[in-house]
């Protein structure tokens, strides 16, 4: 479970890179019912509000060779200190420690498979404003080909703590993923192990996405094709989970949409 008290290792902000900011604002505002609120006049880059709270990032992708993709960050109480921590564990640091005026300290980095990923040390703001309701992110999950170097990486980085559980079907394993220090009912992610053939967003390379809450998975898939993105996968019951589905925007940036199990 995601809450917006944004302990130490927990999700706190998400934002997207994308090569057609007005398209994609469009695209998650018929799929999630956002609106796109710029800042400034060149629309270069805004915020995404769900019910008039904010719930996401949006900017013009800038990075050469990089594909749009979805960036998580995770709520840190020294950027400085998680830097080192992610370079004695052999991550690479991607943006080093940057101050953003008064609102905090972030840096983003690569784990050791390549997985993107970044940190926030509050400031004025802790993160986003909406959490854990439909339109909003409520997981995240790394898709990873050496799950055992994961689980050693971000636990020494983030302080993580794990739990595994068979996937159903016998497809593997999932391992669960809670901030240190804090009860299982505030899991925040998980990660499964794949083949590098699988990974092929990405080339083979190890990624993170987020999955956000719906009230109708099936609804939500329907939304995401007739605005022009497309699905991977599902909509498929989890058994003790709900309905999911993996898509992708028209840029190609890959999310998961869930309507959770009742109960």
């Amino acid at each position: 479970m995601i809450t917006n008290d944004f302990a130490p290792g927990s999700p706190c902000w998400l934002d997207l890179g994308s090569p057609d900011v007005a398209g994609t604002a469009a695209f998650y505002g018929g799929v999630f019912g956002w609106t796109y609120e710029a800042m400034g006049e060149d629309a270069e880059g805004g915020m995404f509000r769900k019910d008039g709270k904010i719930v996401a990032g949006l900017g013009r992708l800038t990075e050469e060779g990089a594909r749009s993709a979805w960036m998580i960050y995770y709520s840190v109480t020294d950027a400085d200190a998680t830097t080192q921590a992610v370079q004695r564990a052999g991550g690479t640091v991607r943006v080093a420690p940057t101050d953003l005026d008064d609102w905090g300290r972030m840096a983003q980095y690569s784990d050791p498979s390549g997985g993107q990923f970044a940190v926030w040390q509050p400031g004025r703001t802790r993160g986003v404003e909406l959490v854990d309701q439909p339109g909003t992110l409520c997981w995240t999950e790394l898709y990873t080909s050496d799950a055992a170097a994961a689980k050693e990486f971000y636990g020494g980085v983030l302080g993580w703590r794990f739990g595994d559980m068979a996937v159903p079907g016998g497809e593997g394993t999932y391992s669960l993923i809670t901030p240190s220090g804090l009860s299982e009912d505030r899991m925040h992610g998980g990660l499964m192990q794949l083949d590098e053939r699988d990974l092929t967003l990405t080339g083979g390379r190890a990624y993170w996405h987020p999955v956000f809450a719906v009230t109708d998975c099936d609804a939500a898939v329907s939304a995401v094709t007739a605005h022009g993105g497309s699905v991977q996968m599902g909509p498929a019951d989890a058994e003790g989970v709900g309905r999911l589905a993996v898509c992708l925007d028209p840029s190609k940036a890959d999310f998961v949409v869930l309507a959770p199990a009742s109960g």
